[in-house]
């Protein structure tokens, strides 16, 4: 009966911690962002016709899903009546979480935009690397001196609708890999950190062990054994009568 008593208490803390949970936010599972560039930024494909410089101006970055290895990640115009691009990127390790929004560019070519490079979320340690074409990750990599994620194959770079289901299956599909400034394909490990960095194995704790000298005699111990067994069998007996 005991435990059928405890079961309104166990239902009403139930209904508790869901009431002082916090709500998840629609944010939170798909990292909506309002951004706003001060200048002209380039951008990945798939985008809509026109788009691959998007103007100065307010835009919003949502994930649209992700699988093992690679993210889908979406911008819309400021009113989110209209998206400019659908784009592959691969999630990214950071040591250290900010508590804003963080967009980080390649450095670009003098007189031309700058591409943008990833999208970190606030308070996420994930960000969102973004895949080129092999062509522009290569001219990338030349003029940052690092590799560029890139597009192993050929995908459209400017769609009617870059929403459409066909756009995010070739994106998801498409290989990727990582190009230096030769052109050279290498790990894609050498531009994202895909998981933490391992904890720097601790150093060996010595511990000193107590021993007896060899010449001591076990007569203590057998004696300390003798007295733990007579103490468990009369606790035993004493269990046995308080039963009866």
């Amino acid at each position: 009966m005991k435990v059928f008593n405890a079961v309104p208490a166990v239902f009403c803390a139930a209904l508790l911690g869901l009431w002082l949970s916090p709500s998840v936010k629609a944010d939170d599972y798909d990292k909506k962002t309002t951004v706003t560039f001060s200048g002209p930024v380039e951008i990945p494909p798939v985008h809509i016709k026109g788009m691959r410089v998007l103007p100065a101006g307010t835009y919003v970055f949502k994930l649209l899903n992700s699988s093992s290895n690679r993210h889908i990640v979406q911008i819309f115009n400021k009113d989110q009546t209209m998206i400019y691009a659908t784009i592959l990127a691969i999630p990214n390790y950071r040591l250290v979480a900010k508590n804003k929004t963080v967009i980080t560019f390649n450095e670009g070519v003098r007189g031309q935009p700058e591409a943008i490079r990833a999208w970190f979320y606030p308070g996420a340690n994930w960000g969102e690397e973004f895949v080129y074409p092999k062509t522009k990750a290569v001219e990338l990599a030349k003029v940052t001196k690092t590799p560029v994620l890139a597009l192993q194959a050929e995908v459209p770079v400017e769609v009617e609708k870059p929403e459409e289901a066909e756009v995010v299956t070739v994106l998801q599909q498409a290989p990727i890999v990582a190009v230096k400034p030769t052109g050279e394909e290498v790990e894609i490990a050498q531009v994202v950190q895909s998981e933490p960095p391992a904890a720097a194995a601790a150093a060996p704790v010595e511990v000193a062990e107590n021993k007896l000298p060899g010449t001591a005699s076990s007569l203590p111990l057998i004696l300390l054994c003798g007295l733990l067994a007579l103490g468990g069998g009369l606790g035993v007996r004493a269990m046995r009568k308080a039963v009866r």
